[in-house]
């Protein structure tokens, strides 16, 4: 069996493995880190939580220390592009770990903080910068960050760094990175047409799939509840009820929808908070840190504020709303079941939600195993129950009767309103040109912090 020691990694790297215990290298990261070493570009497929951060931090770091020099002002040698603050604070610890033996210098760029700490660390140079793109994007304006020294630039979660949200930011930052350069893509789906676009980036490179694509994580136990949509919080109530249940992570497809589920699990005596892109910097640290310290058992989020969150011992992965893209539902699920434990996800399905779950399945090649809760007599007795200004309204997201959901075009507008929320537009990108010219330099971004817990298995 494969050891890092056979990858080929200088010693300072291997003895911060040691010293962490890791010893047994995952599969993408045995494939994809020798042929970096050697300079490639790589396209990396891996289901989340199999390691695709150590599988480039690595060899990253091991090529800073084998051509050591210092950063000139304002530069960085190697750029991480992240879609969310919470992923972008992850791969900068972990890039500080796995460096513990180093002197290089690890920065992180993101909205929902000052600028003017980002400003101070940048003119003196950084070996790694992890940044997301519109906070990128606003000191390249302000010309505070250059990136003609970068030598390597890594995207990851590269379906959704590239899919129509971030296409444009993409391109301008690609723009002002050398010619050449190594390029990196990781992402645990990548969806065609989006490898294709993916394919414009990079020179040549080697492609590693640990997993077929869109695979979902083999031991996540995963079922399905039919259920009418005004009484998913009747029906979450009462799974939560199981003290079996002591980590889980709701998802919904809306940040208001998320606040709303989180009061009312409050209210009914579960502990819950929410995290979305509406949340100040010190709300969504402080929802994350009470949720890996137990002190709440629920934490409530949408799809782009949960990227990046890999809390230990999530036991539930609940779908409170299904994705309307079906990718997203591999990355859902994938926070439970990580480093080799088991875990559960449970979808509440409403009747308008029938059409993704068919494209999750069509997409995952599985079918789900499913119960029927609909005309429910608990269920309907306690949503009667339910204060009237605090019962669900109807769907939000319905669509017209008989009409079969875009998944491509809907998914891009739901994509489109959190993306902007998260702050990670620079120059509102999207909006018509006489739009963004109105917005005052500045006042683009809110951005913050999380944090993610390491694990004995490399990510």
């Amino acid at each position: 069996m494969t050891s890092f020691n056979d990858l080929g990694l200088s010693q300072p790297l291997l003895n911060a493995l040691a010293a962490g215990k890791y010893t047994q290298p995952t599969p993408i990261q045995t494939q994809a880190i020798p042929p970096v070493i050697a300079g490639r570009d790589l396209l990396g497929i891996a289901q989340t939580g199999t390691g695709k951060t150590a599988a480039f931090a690595l060899p990253i770091l091991h090529r800073l220390l084998t051509n050591q020099r210092r950063p000139a002002p304002k530069t960085c040698r190697a750029l991480i592009l992240s879609p969310t603050r919470e992923l972008a604070s992850q791969i900068a610890e972990k890039f500080r770990a796995y460096g513990r033996e180093t002197k290089l210098v690890v920065a992180t760029v993101f909205g929902g903080v000052g600028m003017n700490p980002q400003i101070h660390a940048l003119a003196r140079g950084v070996d790694i910068l992890v940044a997301t793109p519109g906070r990128l994007i606003d000191h390249l304006q302000q010309n505070t960050l250059r990136l003609d020294q970068t030598e390597v630039v890594v995207l990851d979660e590269a379906d959704q760094m590239l899919d129509l949200g971030f296409v444009h930011a993409i391109k301008r930052i690609s723009q002002v990175l050398p010619k050449q350069r190594q390029s990196l893509f990781f992402s645990a789906t990548m969806p065609q047409s989006i490898g294709q676009l993916a394919a414009g980036f990079l020179k040549e490179p080697v492609k590693v799939e640990v997993t077929p694509v869109a695979t979902t994580a083999e031991r996540v136990e995963q079922r399905v509840i039919f259920v009418e949509a005004e009484r998913k919080r009747a029906l979450l109530a009462e799974i939560m009820a199981d003290p079996a249940i002591t980590r889980a992570l709701v998802f919904t497809r809306t940040k208001h929808g998320a606040d709303r589920v989180a009061r009312h699990l409050t209210n009914g005596g579960v502990p819950a908070n929410a995290i979305h892109g509406n949340k100040s910097q010190s709300q969504r640290e402080r929802a994350l840190s009470d949720f890996k310290s137990g002190r709440i058992r629920v934490l409530v989020a949408t799809d782009i504020a949960a990227r990046g969150i890999d809390v230990s011992g999530v036991t539930h992965v609940i779908n409170f709303e299904l994705p309307n893209v079906p990718e997203s539902y591999v990355h859902r699920i994938g926070r439970t079941a990580r480093a080799g434990n088991a875990g559960q996800a449970i979808s509440l399905c409403a009747q308008d939600e029938r059409p993704y779950l068919r494209d999750i399945e069509k997409l995952t090649r599985q079918r789900i195993a499913s119960t029927d809760r609909r005309g429910d007599a608990k269920l309907a007795a306690a949503t009667a129950a339910e204060p009237k200004d605090s019962r669900p309204q109807q769907h939000q997201q319905q669509r017209p009767h008989g009409q079969r959901p875009n998944a491509s075009r809907h998914g891009a507008n739901q994509r489109h309103q959190e993306h902007r929320s998260e702050g990670q537009r620079s120059g509102g990108q999207g909006q018509p040109q006489h739009k963004r010219n109105r917005k005052p330099q500045g006042q683009r971004f809110g951005r913050a912090d999380g944090q993610r817990q390491g694990h004995s298995q490399l990510h």
